[in-house]
């Protein structure tokens, strides 16, 4: 609990180009005023909370953090548990989609076991932050102790704070793990005090009787568990994740050392949601990638305050809306530090400013 709060009381309030510094450079350049649309408010994000407009962005990393999850026992998911140990290897082996993505952006794909179900075989391409070996039923009894949340969260600030060393401009958050699109639909249901068939969808491709199935399941696992909404560790400890836990922690370290998260899905986006309601500050360092074609994500970024940058109908998580994100702040980057100005490009400036 020492690392959390400690991370908790170095939270600085982003504020957005508080002496229009990154507003005067964008007029003065040889383009018609804000033609450059959200290129231009992503620039301004990223040197706002870099505090100036001589940015760069040169450390790209994705952390990808896998856990099991015990609700699997109730069928809520189309795909055998083993699922996730095996794509924590393929990630380590380069050839999973986030993989490929983090190539063509120049970016490093950090890939973390949380709390898979086994005991996966070490490798130097994988961290080890395990807190257990998957979380427990939350439909029968709280997903984890409260305990072992705090643990899940600072295993996620300690990911950024080992990071920190090798460089780290910018960071996009991945998920990987069997049935987690069910904890992540009964932390929304929590934290936004909605109702549970409104932010439950299919997941990984549930048929109608099993989509039916896991709506139920989440109703029991939040009637027998109670967790408490103005309580986001109790939420995570009753309903939660190992892995939505450290995805909180990544948000929260980032902030911390001034680091801007770009979020993947709907996982992520949970994760972002149980950070934010632990310390409100790290909302203007969050900027959400994409809309997941999972039906609650779209209400996440509601409650946080966020426009997505593009829908693509993606919902693979792993870190691959993330991917693009970064892509395009990197993008708005440039344009803010390498374009001319009108004068420097002997352009006539406009007759009305």
């Amino acid at each position: 609990m020492k690392l959390l709060k400690r991370t908790m009381g170095h939270i600085e309030e982003v504020l957005i180009d508080p002496h229009g510094e990154i507003a005067s450079k964008f007029k003065a350049f040889a383009i018609p005023k804000g033609s450059l649309g959200r290129l231009e408010e992503l620039a301004t994000i990223y040197a706002s909370i870099k505090g100036g407009v001589n940015c760069k962005i040169n450390h790209k990393k994705i952390f990808t953090l896998a856990g099991d999850h015990g609700v699997v026992e109730e069928g809520v998911s189309a795909f055998p548990q083993q699922v996730t140990e095996q794509m924590v290897r393929n990630f380590t082996e380069g050839g999973a989609a986030i993989n490929v993505l983090a190539r063509h952006i120049g970016a490093r794909v950090i890939v973390v076991d949380c709390g898979v179900a086994s005991q996966v075989e070490k490798n130097p391409y994988l961290k080890i932050k395990k807190i257990g070996l998957g979380t427990k039923n939350m439909a029968v009894g709280p997903a984890m102790s409260k305990e072992e949340a705090v643990r899940s969260i600072e295993a996620g600030i300690e990911l950024i704070e080992e990071e920190l060393e090798k460089g780290i401009d910018i960071i996009g958050t991945g998920d990987m793990g069997i049935a987690n699109t069910t904890p992540s639909s009964a932390i929304l249901a929590v934290l936004g005090q909605m109702d549970v068939d409104s932010v439950t969808g299919h997941g990984t491709g549930l048929d109608e009787e099993s989509f039916r199935r896991k709506i139920r399941v989440i109703k029991k696992a939040i009637d027998t568990n109670q967790p408490n909404p103005h309580d986001p560790i109790d939420v995570l400890a009753k309903v939660g994740g190992y892995e939505i836990g450290g995805l909180a922690g990544l948000c929260l370290g980032a902030a911390r050392y001034r680091i801007p998260v770009m979020l993947d899905g709907f996982i992520s986006t949970a994760g972002a949601l149980i950070a934010h309601a632990i310390e409100p500050k790290v909302n203007k360092y969050l900027i959400a990638s994409h809309v997941s074609a999972e039906k609650g994500h779209r209400m996440m970024l509601k409650l946080l305050g966020k426009i997505p940058l593009f829908d693509l109908n993606m919902r693979l998580g792993e870190g691959t809306g993330a991917a693009l994100g970064m892509s395009l702040v990197e993008a708005g980057v440039k344009l803010l530090t390498e374009m001319a100005t009108f004068h420097e490009a002997g352009v006539s400036e406009p007759h009305i400013q």
